[in-house]
């Protein structure tokens, strides 16, 4: 398949591809020329962002940032629900310590974080 080298090309393809858009509905064939040239350049758009746009999975300190910051929640408050020290909880968002198992749990229970990024994986 054609790949897509430049940002030219990448912008005049997502440009083709909103034309395509209007024209192409669940009900278009696959037989359909604009369907096919929808599917192709969709195809290469998509190599081209992971290749160019790719973002890598969040540490844990960054999502514990986040959960504080959608809660509105300083890191002393934060040490309190999990139920650890201030100084504990500062050596966890500067990645000196892995959190045992009760820490692990309650970062998934009391903040949402999913137990991949607590593990991770």
């Amino acid at each position: 398949m054609a790949q897509l080298k430049t940002e030219e090309a990448y912008n005049a393809a997502m440009q083709r591809i909103e034309e395509l858009l209007k024209v192409v509905t669940d009900e278009t064939p696959i037989t359909d020329p604009n369907y096919q040239e929808l599917d192709i350049l969709s195809d290469m758009v998509e190599e081209y962002e992971d290749l160019h746009f790719s973002f890598s999975k969040p540490t844990l300190p960054d999502v514990i940032r986040l959960r504080m910051y959608e809660r509105s929640l300083t890191q002393a408050a934060v040490a309190k629900l999990l139920g650890i020290s201030p100084s504990r909880m500062s050596e966890l968002m500067h990645g000196k310590m892995e959190p045992s198992y009760q820490l692990s749990r309650a970062l998934c229970l009391k903040l949402n974080i999913e137990p991949a990024v607590v593990l991770g994986v």
